[in-house]
């Protein structure tokens, strides 16, 4: 399955390449799409550096300024779509979503229509179904076709 990954970035040059790497490190085929608002600590340069390390891994969408994290999703989207991505998943580059946890989320996309998970900044969470868990847990679980409050959050 061709997997985008799109990550909104600003002022992230120190950890867009520790992303990088634990996304190519994953058994997947994920492509990261950077969608950068001009980050005046060179985030842009690092993404550009990291497209040329990594040809046909790593896409990087330059914006004029910053634009907004919101916009930066749609547009980020539109472009892993258009470019055949048959999975598309959002991830910041400060390591708030786990990317460990991407193979279980994919692996739900066999029985469901949609996976979810939640970023988190503290050490424990409460889960969508209500549980308490540790970051780095794996996301919650419901199907469209058939509910489950088992993890992952899928649908």
């Amino acid at each position: 399955m061709k997997i985008a990954v799109v990550t909104p970035t600003y002022n992230e040059a120190d950890n867009l390449p520790i992303l990088a790497q634990a996304l190519f490190a994953l058994p997947l085929d994920v492509r990261l799409l950077v969608v950068d608002d001009n980050s005046p600590d060179g985030t842009g340069a690092v993404a550009d550096q990291l497209a040329a390390e990594h040809p046909g891994r790593v896409q990087v969408l330059h914006r004029a300024g910053k634009l907004g994290f919101s916009s930066a999703y749609l547009e980020g989207f539109q472009l892993a779509l258009d470019g055949g991505s048959e999975a598309v998943a959002q991830m910041d580059a400060d390591f708030s979503h786990d990317p460990q946890v991407l193979p279980a989320m994919i692996e739900k996309l066999q029985d469901c229509d949609m996976v979810l998970d939640h970023a988190t900044r503290r050490a424990a969470a409460s889960t969508s179904a209500g549980r308490s868990g540790a970051r780095g847990s794996p996301p919650s679980a419901i199907s469209m076709r058939e509910t489950s409050w088992d993890y992952p959050f899928a649908m």
